[in-house]
């Protein structure tokens, strides 16, 4: 059996932000390819985004194998800027990239303060399976005071779904995406967790 010991980032008395990247391009890879195929780029353009605060690393036999950030009013899970996303990716496409996640990640939540919203889940291809996910959501749920607990997932991440519904989020909501062939889904799926 693998052991999972989950961290927050800030607790961490070492640079683990290039390690959270590379967790962040597996996991989120067929939508940061439109940016660029080359994994060592896109780790180089993120690893500086992360907000230690509010994310909370999964280490699965002694490596990051997974990262979810509990995101609030006050701290979101990634500040998106232009000189990371140039340096990383190039001053074309990091302008691109910039311009495109600028207002998913630097605009506030409007939440109260007892509203927690999880954003960034993602496992490390070799951890998929391995119920890390799984131990992420369930430390965060355990641990952290909020009453309750939001997320967005797209409508074709039946495997995300199915796990949401399995630890007791239920759907609230559906906002339909524009340019839904261009994106590959059809919805963003609200859900939350109520203590």
């Amino acid at each position: 059996m693998s052991n999972i010991v989950i961290r927050k980032m800030s607790d961490y008395d070492r640079d683990v932000s290039y390690d959270v990247a590379n967790v962040f391009v597996d996991g989120y890879y067929k939508d940061l390819s439109f940016f660029s195929k080359d994994r060592e780029k896109l780790c180089s353009a993120f690893k500086d985004t992360f907000c230690p605060d509010v994310f909370y690393l999964a280490e699965l036999d002694g490596k990051i194998a997974g990262i979810l950030a509990c995101s609030n009013n006050k701290h979101r899970a990634m500040h998106i800027d232009k000189s990371s996303m140039s340096h990383g990716l190039g001053f074309l496409m990091g302008g691109i990239a910039f311009m495109l996640l600028n207002k998913g990640f630097n605009t506030p939540l409007d939440f109260t303060d007892e509203t927690a919203y999880i954003e960034c889940v993602a496992t490390s291809e070799d951890a998929r399976g391995k119920g890390v996910c799984t131990a992420l959501f369930k430390h965060v749920m355990q641990e952290l005071s909020y009453r309750e607990y939001v997320l967005d997932v797209a409508d074709t991440n039946m495997n995300a779904i199915k796990l949401y519904k399995k630890l007791g989020f239920e759907e609230f909501m559906r906002k339909f995406e524009k340019n839904a062939k261009l994106k590959g889904f059809t919805a963003r799926i609200y859900m939350k967790w109520c203590r």
